[in-house]
């Protein structure tokens, strides 16, 4: 057991304050859990960062990489976190992703009840614990899993009753009723290419690039941005191989300029027929992305937290990645925790300067700021 000290020199308190593990301890944030853990000098145990106890004196911790080397240097592990035992999250992960297996492999959707019972959990206590996991309820992932089979064998050829009976759907009628948000059209559409479906387009462009605008006849279903508009344009017929592509006439040339005055003044909004289409997740985190004012920024923990899913940060990445309306569902207003750009559908350097226009946007003007200060 490491030697307890009576005194410990300012410079060492000092050094655990600036540490910013210890944010994280102060927190008890358990999205830390598995980074590292703390040692406490008085005690000799060391710790998870979420580890409920009394928060030790900044002087008396020192932090180590892992439970083993905490335990090198003479510390014990925690009797009431267990950091040598597989955290809370760990466990919670696992037990979704035996869900996820279970809802895979099963023909027919099982009711929640059936899954609780397989994982030894009470029906409450699953579902809350999936959706914070993955951002939605069980019975909404097989939903998806169902359509996302739907939409495999279509493309395999497969009939559409066939292809709905192999899916587990014992009924067409559901299915049907959502098809339009699942896959932007019918199912007899969507297996043939989108064969009868007619999106027009046209390809522009703006101080950003290349910018191809694309709409059905239920709202603009694509903004791309670019460099070469021929990568664009190939972008959307990889979309819909057998669409019946259109250029755009007069009327649409007028939509295109209305998107791109808007990549070039954020300020002045963009209010247009959106024909979105995406998972139920994906229609979440979209809808919540366009609830973001301009000029301002959130995290993918951040958004996560705000769709009610704060474990999915993964899963709301993807989604993002997903989007293909660039502009009207903002993803470039989402940055990295530390406020960095990560990465950009269309490009970091596109998204630096998004922000940077929306930034200006917000920004107040010179006699609004006087006003304020009663000058």
């Amino acid at each position: 057991m490491p030697a307890k000290t009576a005194a410990v020199s300012s410079p060492e308190r000092s050094g655990v304050l600036s540490d910013p593990r210890w944010a994280r301890v102060l927190a008890r944030d358990a999205a830390a859990d598995g980074q590292f853990v703390y040692g406490v000098k008085t005690t000799g145990v060391y710790c998870r960062p979420s580890c409920p106890s009394r928060r030790p004196r900044p002087e008396n911790v020192v932090f180590f990489a892992d439970g083993d080397a905490a335990r090198r240097a003479g510390f014990r592990p925690c009797l009431r976190c267990q950091p040598d035992q597989p955290s809370l999250a760990a466990r919670h992960a696992e037990v979704v992703a035996r869900v996820c297996r279970l809802l895979e492999e099963a023909e027919q959707l099982p009711s929640l009840a059936a899954l609780a019972q397989a994982v030894q959990l009470s029906p409450h206590h699953l579902h809350r614990m999936f959706k914070a996991q993955m951002g939605i309820s069980p019975r909404a992932y097989g939903v998806a899993l169902r359509a996302r089979r739907v939409q495999e064998a279509l493309l395999q050829g497969a009939g559409v009753t066939q292809a709905l009976h192999d899916a587990g759907y014992g009924s067409s009628g559901r299915f049907y009723a959502a098809a339009e948000g699942v896959l932007g059209m019918t199912p007899g559409a969507f297996r043939a290419g989108g064969a009868r479906a007619q999106i027009r387009f046209a390809v522009g462009q703006c101080s950003l690039g290349a910018i191809l605008v694309a709409a059905s006849e239920r709202g603009v279903c694509a903004i791309l941005l670019g460099d070469a508009p021929e990568v664009l344009v190939q972008d959307l017929q990889d979309r819909f191989p057998r669409a019946e592509l259109l250029g755009g006439d007069a009327a649409f040339e007028t939509l295109v300029a209305t998107v791109v005055g808007f990549v070039e003044q954020p300020g002045r909004g963009l209010d247009l027929p959106l024909d979105i289409r995406g998972t139920a997740f994906q229609q979440r985190v979209w809808q919540a992305l366009r609830e973001i004012p301009a000029g301002t920024t959130l995290s993918y923990t951040e958004l996560a937290q705000r769709i009610g899913a704060p474990r999915a940060v993964r899963a709301v990445a993807g989604a993002c990645a997903a989007n293909a309306l660039a502009v009207a569902i903002p993803c470039h207003r989402i940055v990295r925790s530390d406020g960095g750009l990560s990465g950009y559908r269309w490009g970091v350097a596109r998204k630096q300067a998004l922000l940077t226009r929306e930034a200006a946007c917000r920004a107040p003007e010179p006699e609004d700021q006087a006003g304020a200060s009663g000058v």
